[in-house]
């Protein structure tokens, strides 16, 4: 006979063990409900992750280092001795317009090798043995001190003369003197205000090349004679003549009684023009206007 008592031990015993099964599988199951959803694939959009974005870096800001200017070399000129003198001198360069002009003050101005000497190295007298004002062509300036060029051999000879010796002036005319083409020109500024063919030396007796400049201006007393109407002399001399006449063979831009001579090789260094030219180019330029002989 059933035993009613040992019946419900054992449905209580197997409740039990039910209750043990069933827990961990329930566990499982509300574990499974609840996980994390998978990670969204490369590419796509996942609205579950926020992403945080770091901010974009600093822009690099790259220093330019300013341009290194550098100035032009100076210029040093030549300096020799001159022949005759303690003068140790300079060579002239070209000189652009307006040019500096300077007229000698007193009845003599002494030249210096440097500037802030003591005692002066020569000396000029003023006027010039023909009589005519004398007149340097500046090169350049410092301080009190003016570096000049002369009118006296060698060519382009410069050397330094105090700027309380001389009044200064400046004056826009240049005359540039081509050799191969045999003509002048003569400029205002940067404007070329006149041209005119000329008769230069000979290949024996050749114009020299150089930097110089008009020291004086001489009306002749026979205008229809060979020199012309007027002589302009140039602060330049022939390097193989050391006399002609009772000159000391300085060259001139002149007048000639012989134009067909003009545009030849004809002269001992002069430069010959017909006299219309010479005369309208006397009463143009300025005494120490710059003139460049190529």
């Amino acid at each position: 006979m059933f035993d009613r008592r040992a019946g419900r031990r054992q449905f209580l015993i197997f409740t039990l063990l039910l209750a043990v099964l069933a827990g961990p599988l329930a566990v499982a199951g509300w574990l499974r409900l609840h996980d994390s959803p998978p990670p969204a694939a490369a590419g796509q959009f996942d609205p579950d992750v926020v992403r945080t974005v770091a901010d974009p870096p600093a822009p690099t800001t790259t220093t330019v280092p300013e341009p290194v200017v550098t100035a032009p070399p100076t210029t040093v000129p030549e300096v020799v001795t001159v022949a005759g003198s303690r003068l140790r001198r300079g060579v002239a360069r070209p000189i652009s317009a307006p040019a500096t002009v300077a007229d000698v003050k007193g009845s003599e101005i002494g030249l210096y090798s440097t500037p802030g000497q003591a005692e002066a190295d020569d000396s000029f007298a003023n006027p010039t043995w023909e009589g005519l004002a004398l007149v340097f062509l500046v090169q350049q300036r410092q301080g009190d001190w003016l570096e000049v060029q002369l009118n006296t051999r060698p060519n382009q000879t410069t050397a330094w003369v105090r700027a309380a010796d001389v009044t200064l002036r400046q004056v826009t005319h240049r005359i540039v003197v081509s050799l191969a083409a045999r003509s002048m020109t003569l400029f205002d500024g940067e404007t070329a205000v006149m041209e005119a063919p000329v008769a230069i030396g000979t290949s024996s007796t050749p114009t020299p090349r150089g930097n110089y400049y008009i020291d004086g201006a001489v009306p002749t007393t026979d205008p229809s004679g060979v020199y012309g109407p007027f002589q302009l002399s140039v602060a330049a001399f022939s390097e193989v003549l050391m006399s002609f006449g009772s000159g000391v063979r300085q060259i001139a831009m002149h007048g000639t009684d012989a134009p067909g001579l003009i545009g030849t090789g004809a002269s001992n260094g002069c430069l010959r023009m017909n006299n219309a030219d010479i005369t309208r180019l006397a009463n143009t330029v300025e005494i120490g206007s710059p003139v460049q002989i190529v």
